[in-house]
């Protein structure tokens, strides 16, 4: 990998902690001891090289430790998430994570991922004449939903799935909407199965079922259960720009 969009780091951490009976606990106290080490290091350091400015003294001493505290409390989350991407990645080739390459992702009109795409630009919208104040439909859609779901075709086969992304797990300043301009290998974990036509937002938020369980007539005249219709679904841990040889 070359370059990382999205990361579901509570999630691989998860499944880290399940696929290792738990040893992410000892990871975790090994990387905050190596974090404290570093800061008091630092700390050392930075003192040495400026002992022989007359102000260096007891004050200096404990500001510099205020302020390597933070630093050192940065640097603990910078190595525990680098941590567990580089240890998720070293896991990333067990069957229980699903590959895809080839997908063309995007959002399916008047869905809430659709919606999400374009709602953060609200905020600039006069919203007075619409009865509905438009720029807070943002936060609305923040507070009531983490996961949105995006439909991917494969470009080759034309086969389709649903993507759910946590919305939160972006990194480096990217969002749903650059998941359609780019090329990307997602790592997925298989969850269930859905309806494209279940993705609009009415029928989201109206939750009702479509069909109805078959009876042991329709099994014995070969009635299908409709199962057909449905895309598999998968929880996207990882998202990145694969390197090509």
């Amino acid at each position: 990998m070359i370059k990382v969009v999205y990361f579901d780091e509570d999630s691989a951490s998860d499944y880290l902690d399940v696929s290792s009976g738990g040893k992410i606990v000892a990871t975790a106290e090994d990387v905050t001891e190596r974090a404290n080490k570093l800061r008091a290091t630092m700390e050392g350091k930075l003192l040495a090289k400026l002992s022989w400015l007359p102000f260096i003294g007891v004050s200096a001493e404990a500001g510099l430790g205020t302020e390597s505290s933070i630093a050192g409390q940065s640097i603990l989350r910078k190595t525990l998430s680098n941590t567990i991407l580089t240890d998720y990645l070293g896991q990333a080739d067990e069957e229980q994570i699903i590959r895809l390459h080839g997908f063309r992702v995007t959002a399916p009109k008047e869905s809430m991922a659709y919606m999400k795409m374009y709602t953060p630009y609200m905020i600039i919208a006069k919203t007075e004449q619409h009865g509905v104040d438009l720029a807070r439909m943002d936060e609305a859609l923040t507070s009531a939903k983490g996961y949105y779901e995006m439909l991917a075709e494969n470009r080759a086969s034309g086969e389709k799935c649903i993507l759910r992304f946590n919305i939160r797990a972006f990194r480096n300043s990217y969002g749903l909407a650059d998941l359609g301009r780019m090329d990307l290998t997602y790592h997925g974990i298989l969850v269930g199965k859905a309806s494209e036509d279940g993705l609009n937002f009415n029928t989201e938020l109206i939750q009702e079922a479509t069909t109805e369980p078959l009876s042991a007539a329709d099994v014995l005249d070969g009635v299908q259960d409709g199962d057909g219709g449905l895309l598999d679904v998968y929880d996207v841990l990882f998202a990145g720009v694969e390197h090509v040889s």
